[in-house]
């Protein structure tokens, strides 16, 4: 059994218009959910045992705060290009390539990818828009990441920043 947990990156920055999209930052919002999600993901969840994050600026900034909020190693933490503007077949490539003995992954991406990629593995579960700093979880009836598919993947949990604001 794995364990895959795909969240969309916090809120960003829209302030500056000069800026590519891969630069946007994340705004007083996004950080503020990046942070708060983490606690809680310390305090309820297993860790996983590698991150994976878009190149994206908002991204990177997402996943770092996680990294560091359940105190996991940098030597767990990459970077993968193939994530920022990505499709579900490329998401999924990204996750199969993952090393086998790797039982639980944490990968930290963008919509509509990550909505997407949520319907395609939830079955009937429907999800119309993973929101900013979303995460959501699948329990992975499989040994080897190559074998991930939708009829193998069960949703474990889905929380939003809206369910934990000032719930401290």
């Amino acid at each position: 059994m794995k364990e895959l947990v795909l969240i969309r990156h916090a809120k960003s920055d829209w302030g500056n218009e000069g800026l590519r999209d891969i630069d946007r930052h994340l705004n007083e919002r996004g950080y503020d959910d990046a942070y708060l999600l983490s606690k809680w993901y310390l305090k309820h969840q297993t860790l996983p045992e590698l991150v994976v994050s878009s190149t994206a600026t908002r991204a990177i900034a997402t996943a770092l705060i996680f990294v560091r909020g359940i105190n996991l190693e940098m030597d767990h933490f990459i970077i993968d290009e193939r994530i920022y503007e990505s499709s579900v077949h490329t998401l999924l490539k990204v996750i199969k390539e993952q090393d086998d003995s790797l039982s639980s992954l944490m990968l930290v991406g963008h919509n509509p990818s990550i909505t997407d990629l949520c319907n395609h593995l939830a079955g009937d579960l429907y999800f119309d828009n993973v929101p900013t700093c979303g995460i959501i979880s699948f329990q992975v009836d499989v040994d080897r990441w190559p074998d991930l598919a939708p009829g193998n993947c069960k949703n474990s949990y889905h929380h939003y920043p809206r369910n934990f604001r000032n719930k401290n």
